[in-house]
């Protein structure tokens, strides 16, 4: 899978080289999607998510931005800077895929591309 998140990241770079910021999140998807494309990278854009509660299907769906290759769960921003809440929401994004990899990718930051890597772990808990 680290390979991929490389990929993912070549295909992210080379979007915010080419169109810097300034940008809303839709035009920088549909750039990283045409990218990926050229890259023969895999991708699903807005997958739909079902949210199971007591075995049961919420007819709230989530829709992370990009499911790459299968395994990896993609959200994109274009703000100012990451906050806790972006982060949260890859969180949920993986607890609901059950995908262990998430990547929150940022192209509004003024001087460079702000990325974050996120690994889902399981709670133990200790008695």
């Amino acid at each position: 899978m680290q390979q991929e998140g490389y990929d993912l990241m070549g295909a992210a770079f080379e979007v915010y080289n080419e169109m810097g910021n300034g940008y809303t999140e839709d035009i920088y998807q549909e750039a990283l999607e045409l990218e990926l494309v050229d890259r023969k990278i895999p991708f699903k854009a807005q997958a739909e998510l079902t949210i199971p509660f007591k075995g049961n299907p919420l007819r709230k769906k989530f829709r992370p931005d990009l499911m790459i290759f299968d395994d990896l769960v993609v959200e994109l921003k274009a703000a100012s800077a990451l906050t806790s809440e972006h982060e949260a929401q890859l969180l949920n994004y993986l607890k609901a895929t059950g995908k262990p990899v998430g990547y929150l990718v940022n192209f509004g930051s003024r001087d460079k591309l702000e990325w974050k890597r996120f690994a889902r772990t399981r709670k133990i808990s200790v008695n």
